[in-house]
C-alpha cells in the first residue's frame, strides 16, 4: 500500500490513543506516524535483527518498524484496530535481519552493502542468467538491478532506492526475485519494440514462469488447499504460525500432549504442501516451477491468511495492494 495523506490519516486513527507522534523517514522526505513501538521492544528487535552490523541506529530501525506496521495495519483488516499484543506479534514475525540489511543498503551504509553483495550477488546473477538464457544478458540484467537498488535515481532531489519498499513481511530473496523478474519483463518489452526482426538471436529455451506470475497461480491454489483442511487443522496452523503460540500453549487449549500437537501440525503442513503442489501443477506449472513457487513467503501473497483459516468459504483474497 502506497503512503498517501489519506491512508496516513486512517492509520493515525487506527493505532490507538495515548501514542506519541513521531516523524519517520522513507528516504525521500518525512511522514508523520504514531509512535506505538515500546522502547524496550525496539531495543530487543534491533539487537535480534543484528541492525548494528548493517550500520543502523536503534532509532532508524524503530522508524522503519513504525512505518511498516502503520502502513500495513499490522497485518490486520483495514477496519481493525491492532492491540499491543497484535502489534508486537506483527513486528516479531518480520524478517528482521533481512529488513535491517535492506534498510541499511537503502540508506547507503557500506557495511550493509558488503553483507548484501556477499549474500545475494551470486544467487541473483544465477537467477538472472536463468531468466535471460544467456550469461552476458543475465549479468547485464543483474548489474542493472544493483545500480537501481543502490539508488542512482533521485526523488525530490534525494537519492532513492527501491529497497525502501521492502517491508520484511516476506523473504528478501523472494522480493528481489520479483523485482528482478519485473525488470526482465520490462527489458523484454523494450527490446522487442526496438530490435529489428533480422537482429533477433535464436530464442533460448522457454523460461519457467517468473515470480510475479507464479504469485497469480499461488493465490487460488492456497485458497483451495486450505479449504481441504479440517477445523482443527486450521486452528492449529493459525494458532502456531500466525498467533505464534507455543506448542505448550496450544496443547493446553486442546488438552492433549505437546507431541500430539507437533504431529498434527506436521501432518497439516504436509497436507497443505501436497495440495498446493497438486493445484499448481493443475494450473499448468511444471513440478519444478510449482516447487519453487512454494518457496514464496505467504505474507508476500495478497491474501488474508487469518481470515481464510477461520472461514475457508470466505475466499479471503485481500484487496490490499503493494504490501511487499
Amino acid at each position: 500500500m502506497d503512503i498517501t495523506p489519506a491512508n496516513l490519516a486512517e492509520t493515525k486513527a487506527q493505532t490507538g490513543a495515548g501514542a506519541e507522534d513521531c516523524t519517520a523517514s522513507l528516504g525521500v522526505g518525512f511522514i508523520s506516524v504514531r509512535r506505538v513501538l515500546p522502547e524496550a521492544l525496539a531495543s530487543e528487535l534491533w539487537r535480534n535483527a543484528g541492525a548494528k552490523q548493517a550500520a543502523l541506529t536503534q532509532a532508524e530501525f524503530a522508524e522503519a518498524l513504525e512505518v511498516i506496521g502503520a502502513t500495513n495495519n499490522f497485518g490486520l483488516d483495514p477496519e481493525t484496530q491492532a492491540s499491543g499484543k497484535e502489534r508486537e506479534a506483527f513486528w516479531r514475525n518480520l524478517h528482521l535481519e533481512e529488513l535491517a540489511m535492506a534498510r541499511g543498503c537503502a540508506l547507503g551504509r557500506e557495511e550493509a552493502w558488503q553483507r548484501f553483495l556477499a549474500q545475494y550477488r551470486e544467487q541473483l546473477t544465477r537467477i538472472a542468467v536463468d531468466m535471460t538464457g544467456a550469461v552476458s544478458s543475465g549479468e547485464e540484467l543483474a548489474n542493472s538491478l544493483y545500480s537501481e537498488l543502490f539508488g542512482l535515481t533521485e526523488r525530490e532531489g534525494k537519492r532513492w532506492s527501491p529497497l525502501f519498499r521492502y517491508s520484511g513481511r516476506g523473504s528478501l530473496m523472494g522480493w528481489l526475485r520479483a523485482v528482478l523478474a519485473q525488470r526482465r519483463v520490462n527489458l523484454y518489452r523494450k527490446t522487442r519494440r526496438e530490435t529489428a526482426l533480422d537482429e533477433i538471436e535464436p530464442a533460448a529455451p522457454a523460461p519457467e514462469p517468473v515470480e510475479l506470475e507464479r504469485l497469480d497461480h499461488l493465490r487460488p491454489a492456497l485458497v483451495s488447499a486450505i479449504a481441504t483442511l479440517t477445523a482443527e487443522e486450521r486452528f492449529l496452523l493459525s494458532a502456531y504460525y500466525l498467533d505464534t503460540h507455543t506448542l505448550h500453549a496450544v496443547s493446553r487449549v486442546l488438552r492433549v500432549h505437546e507431541a500430539t500437537v507437533s504431529r498434527k501440525l506436521k501432518r497439516a503442513t504436509e497436507h497443505v504442501r501436497k495440495q498446493l503442489l497438486k493445484a499448481l501443477v493443475a494450473r499448468g506449472l511444471s513440478r519444478r516451477a510449482a516447487g519453487e513457487t512454494l518457496g514464496t513467503d505467504p505474507r508476500d501473497v495478497e491474501i488474508n491468511l487469518r481470515k481464510l483459516l477461520q472461514n475457508p468459504d470466505d475466499r479471503a483474497i485481500s484487496n490490499k495492494e503493494g504490501q511487499r
